[in-house]
């Protein structure tokens, strides 16, 4: 192969390495124009908040099995809110809040309860009992038989003194 023929096989290559990046761009320009523009169906405006807020809700749950009762209940209507909630106590009774907010009032709540505090006795579940327990008296005496006697006698190594 000539180098004139090197040159215009390099050139050709060139060529159509340009040509393969120029159709990738224009395919990429192509897909982001036929994208829509607009979000997809169901889309509708923000929602304005410069209407007052405006609910009603309530809830409730009573389970005998596991002594749950409580629920709650609310209403608003712009700056005025109202409602109440309540929950069975452990000990028996049923405490209601009832609660409002009437513009600038703040949180103002009546907290009231119904039916006597009761108690049960405790009666512990648990009752351990010993699972050892010995069936004779121990063959050994308790008492040591013998009576060892010091070997080593401390002297001081130093000797006072004498006063005269």
């Amino acid at each position: 192969m000539s180098l004139t023929e090197k040159e215009d096989l390099v050139t050709y290559e060139l060529i159509l390495f340009l040509v393969f990046q120029l159709s990738v761009v224009l395919g990429l320009a192509a897909a982001s124009l036929a994208a829509p523009s607009q979000p997809p169906y169901g889309y509708s405006p923000p929602p304005s908040y410069q209407s007052p807020a405006q609910y009603n809700f309530d809830w409730v749950v009573k389970d005998d099995y596991s002594a749950n009762d409580y629920g709650h209940q609310e209403s608003r209507d712009g700056y005025n809110t109202q409602g109440s909630y309540y929950v069975q106590l452990p000990d028996g009774r049923l405490q209601k809040v009832t609660y409002h907010v009437d513009g600038d009032s703040g949180y103002v709540a009546e907290v009231t309860y119904e039916g006597q505090a009761q108690y049960q006795a405790h009666q512990p579940s648990y009752h351990p009992t010993p699972s050892y327990r010995p069936t004779h008296s121990p063959s050994y005496h308790t008492t040591p038989s013998y009576h060892p006697t010091p070997s080593y006698r401390p002297t001081p190594s130093y000797r006072p003194r004498p006063h005269h």
